[in-house]
């Protein structure tokens, strides 16, 4: 006798990666996580390869993470997959403090984050699908406008 086994919180398309003890603030950190929110995987480690933000590099490494574990736990083919979430968390901070003059100190946190990273799988068919419609829309919007 045992616990039963908890039921997965993902769905069977989805794939996920956490990156804990980020040592950077959670404001930071998402600035760059909404830089590939949306996006394909690949666009969004190409983004990330050459954004300038320190933080980048593990980000970058969260979603190849996240990556590996859609093709080899799940099954997922890696190029119809989309950076569904990536949602910031905070975690613990370190507090220092900083001299000042007459002998006085102000206080310093140093915040740590973390992140996690949902991708999904979606099929090109569909992607372009829904992008075809919202551009015929578009389009019959303009023909109605003239």
């Amino acid at each position: 006798m045992g616990k039963p086994k908890t039921e997965r919180r993902l769905a069977d398309n989805e794939a996920q990666a956490v990156v804990r003890n980020l040592r950077v603030s959670p404001q930071k950190l998402n600035l760059v996580a909404g830089m590939i929110r949306g996006k394909k995987v690949d666009q969004a480690l190409a983004e990330l390869e050459f954004s300038r933000k320190r933080i980048s590099d593990d980000v970058r490494k969260c979603v190849v993470s996240a990556i590996a574990n859609a093709e080899n736990n799940h099954g997922l083919d890696v190029n119809d997959l989309v950076v569904a979430e990536a949602h910031v968390g905070k975690n613990l901070i370190m507090k220092r403090f900083h001299a000042r003059g007459r002998g006085r100190a102000s206080s310093v946190t140093k915040a740590f984050s973390q992140l996690t990273v949902v991708v999904r799988e979606k099929p090109e068919e569909e992607a372009k699908a829904k992008s075809g419609k919202g551009k015929a829309k578009a389009g019959a919007a303009k023909k109605e406008a003239e």
